[in-house]
């Protein structure tokens, strides 16, 4: 586990996080994912703060937890597929929609469907889908839909594919108002569809990819078949996945020859894995299905996901005593696990104990200290207490958010209203020039790093940090 979590280049360390001991402390760090079709995302925290809503009732998340977790899964993957990206370097998106599906852009952008996080009932199946995926990367197949993309007549929809970079990283709800093309309607073009050859390659690719991981093929044979039967129940092509992603008797055959006589055939993921893959399942059922997960998990359920997944259904429906009851009981066992101490604060801050809310982030950050999103909650809950003795506090850990990650429109956003609230009129346009750029509101950035310079010190850092934008806008 150690040396695997190394490779993740920091984005699952912090002070504490490799001491700790037992399964659960393992599992923490680790996780499952893949999926989806094209689309932007918004800043919000999962759990904390549900993504805005687009397009067909669509809604886009983030989380912690889950995003890390996929890193740390697809590092042997994207190291043995040789692409050249590191998994740390991935942009991870969630997209709320129980469909099963899931889609890789430019090997740098993998894009979930929460159903297929939940309907995968091993870790094993979610690596496989994403091995799969990248063997249409290192096949080339990614770059001929972009060439038939460019050939499309249907202006709205090139220009939502081609401009999916510019809108995954501005994280603006209108920047995905092309969201109605998402879901079946996009999945039936013809210029998403993959070739049964294609299909083919990729399938081969992952399971080389697979075997130089020293990971099992299983995995990936056992979603297909999931899938196969999903369709025989409910007409051929009625999976998103299978629709872009034709299924055929030839490839499950082949991939149970492979498990077959393949070295790694019958070779089983390390059991944290599958603890944390409970975990997942839980965490996202309890948010999605919280009416569901209570039935689904009685309070005679004593493990450990079925507390997780109640705490976060009960944290739904506003049962804040009872929320908090079953995550102080996973802190009593757990107290150095940063994402109870999230979730609680997450809990707290819905129900308005700001005060207690801003000691369980201050509790999660001093473990994962990289966690933008978590400190962007904290930032948020010291401004929204109104107490003018912890705006600096506010304004350092919203710095340390968008230090960690840029483009976090959300944390620039309060690192903004920390500034306003100080009265540092040049760094309230500075930063509101720094999110028009992001959002690629050349002109917006322009005059308002005009005004940022004609009030900061000319020639500080701040100073030419305005200047460096009203460059790049000019550009």
């Amino acid at each position: 586990m150690q040396p695997l979590l190394n490779a993740c280049r920091g984005w699952l360390s912090g002070p504490g996080l490799f001491r700790r001991k037992g399964p659960v402390f393992r599992a923490v760090a680790v996780f499952l994912g893949l999926a989806l079709v094209f689309a932007t995302v918004s800043d919000s925290s999962v759990p904390g703060s549900p993504a805005h809503a687009q397009g067909r009732g669509f809604s886009f998340m983030r989380d912690t937890e889950i995003e890390n977790t996929i890193r740390y899964y697809l590092q042997p993957i994207y190291k043995a597929a040789g692409i050249g990206i590191d998994a740390s370097s991935v942009r991870i998106h969630l997209i709320r929609d129980d469909h099963v599906n899931a889609f890789v852009f430019g090997g740098q952008r993998i894009f979930f469907f929460t159903g297929l996080l939940m309907r995968a009932e091993t870790p094993g199946q979610v690596i496989g889908v994403m091995a799969h995926e990248l063997g249409h990367i290192a096949g080339g197949h990614l770059s001929k839909i972009r060439q038939n993309l460019e050939k499309a007549q249907a202006t709205a929809i090139a220009g939502l594919m081609l401009g999916l970079g510019a809108a995954a990283a501005t994280g603006r709800g209108e920047a995905a108002a092309a969201g109605a093309l998402l879901g079946g309607q996009i999945a039936q073009r013809s210029f998403l569809r993959y070739s049964r050859a294609n299909e083919q390659a990729a399938d081969q690719a992952a399971v080389t990819f697979m075997d130089k991981a020293g990971i099992s093929s299983r995995g990936l044979l056992e979603f297909m078949k999931i899938l196969w039967q999903q369709d025989r129940l409910n007409g051929a092509g009625a999976s998103p996945y299978t629709r872009t992603h034709p299924l055929t008797a030839n490839r499950i055959t082949f991939l149970e020859n492979h498990v077959a006589n393949s070295k790694t055939g019958a070779v089983d993921l390390p059991s944290e894995y599958k603890l944390v893959h409970t975990r997942m399942r839980a965490k996202l059922r309890g948010w999605l299905h919280p009416q569901d997960t209570l039935k689904q998990f009685p309070v005679s359920d004593t493990s450990l996901s079925a507390r997780y997944a109640r705490g976060f259904a009960y944290m739904k429906l506003s049962q804040t005593a009872q929320a908090l009851a079953e995550i102080d009981a996973l802190l009593a066992e757990s107290p150095e696990d940063p994402f109870f101490w999230e979730t609680r604060g997450d809990i707290l801050r819905r129900g308005r104990q700001l005060t207690e809310a801003a000691a369980a982030y201050r509790k999660a950050v001093g473990i994962l200290p990289w966690a933008a999103l978590i400190r962007a909650n904290l930032a948020q809950v010291l401004l929204e207490t109104g107490d003018s003795d912890l705006l600096r506090e506010a304004l350092d850990h919203a710095n340390v958010a968008v230090a960690y990650e840029p483009d976090l429109i959300r944390a620039w956003s309060l690192k903004g209203l920390a500034h306003q609230r100080l009265g540092e009129t040049g760094m309230v346009y500075l930063t509101q020039a720094e999110v028009a750029i992001r959002r690629h509101e050349n002109k917006k950035a322009q005059a308002l790093a005009a005004r940022a310079m004609e009030a900061l010190p000319e020639g500080s850092a701040s100073w030419l940090q305005a200047q460096d934008i009203s460059f790049r806008a000019d550009g």
